[in-house]
């Protein structure tokens, strides 16, 4: 994820979509025969997969998502829509969460195909524009059961997916930062001014130093995080730490970027304000800097504050 951001914010996306928001839910959640119909195709890329959790009236409070499922017997119908999605209308399938006749959120597979299902593509961003983004609009499509997932219920199953894929973001928002600091550091020692390289300047060391201290510091963070995953103790709120943590640090780095740069820091020339534009939506989406500024807020006082 790190050096798929280096590149681009939105290529990065597409494969933390494809990976932590619907290989993850289908492996951990699905039955066997839904594991064998969907996961070899993700894997080795003949199927392309999105994530439906988001809607046009809610973001930040997904428990209160109007999109429902009826039971008709065989199969489900499904009404509603998602808005801001990853891979939308490139997508061949999509891994939404709605509301059943219970009140309880239930997950499902949505094939492309499906009658009643559209996934017009949204146009005119200004920021991650290589990546395919979109609304999932769900009009009485008719689903069979056996692309519900069985078991799982409630919130627990769309947001373990978002905690694997703001682990990613952790890791990617370092590739950005890193990009930029590279093509700071090569523009300095080649920039001439006043008779020598800028990069012989204090104020400009000040910034490529403070620029890879803060890369190196969030590595370690997402690198200490990783173990964590790895034995299994990881919990939300430190991924929601380093989350925040990390993206804040890319945009810091961008910006201090573009300075180094002077006026040719805004041409296209280089990848800055590109990167800037796109750590923007990384800095909103998978829980915006400020929700994750009190998932951890809660985790030391124990007291929530989101109402």
């Amino acid at each position: 994820m790190q050096e798929l951001e280096r590149g681009d914010s939105g290529i990065r996306s597409v494969a933390s979509v494809q990976g932590s928001l619907v290989m993850f839910p289908i492996n951990e959640y699905a039955t066997e025969e839904q594991k064998m119909k969907w996961l070899p195709g993700l894997a080795n890329g003949d199927l392309l997969g999105c994530f439906g959790l988001t809607e046009p009236n809610h973001g930040s409070d997904p428990s209160n998502m109007e999109s429902k499922i009826v039971d008709k017997g065989d199969h489900v119908v499904l009404n509603g829509a998602k808005l801001w999605i990853t891979n939308a209308s490139a997508a061949d399938i999509a891994v939404v969460w709605a509301k059943d006749e219970a009140g309880e959120i239930r997950g499902l597979v949505v094939e492309k195909d499906m009658q009643g299902f559209s996934a017009p593509e949204i146009h005119g961003k200004w920021s991650l524009r290589a990546s395919n983004t979109g609304e999932l609009v769900f009009e009485d499509v008719k689903i069979p059961k056996e692309n519900l997932f069985p078991d799982i219920r409630g919130l627990k199953g769309p947001l373990s997916c978002l905690n694997s894929a703001r682990f990613g973001i952790a890791w990617g928002a370092i590739g950005a930062a890193m990009d930029c600091y590279d093509s700071s550091l090569r523009y300095s020692k080649e920039r001439t001014q006043f008779g020598k390289p800028i990069a012989s300047f204090q104020l400009i060391q000040k910034k490529l130093a403070e620029m890879i201290t803060e890369i190196t510091k969030a590595q370690l963070l997402a690198w200490r995080l990783g173990t964590l995953r790895n034995d299994g103790k990881a919990t939300p709120a430190q991924i929601s730490m380093a989350k925040r943590n990390n993206v804040k640090i890319a945009c810091d780095v961008a910006r201090e970027a573009r300075q180094v740069h002077g006026a040719m820091g805004i041409t296209g020339e280089y990848s800055i304000m590109r990167h800037i534009m796109n750590l923007e939506s990384v800095l909103t989406y998978e829980g915006t800097h400020d929700i994750h500024l009190l998932i951890t807020g809660m985790d030391v006082t124990g007291i929530n504050a989101f109402s």
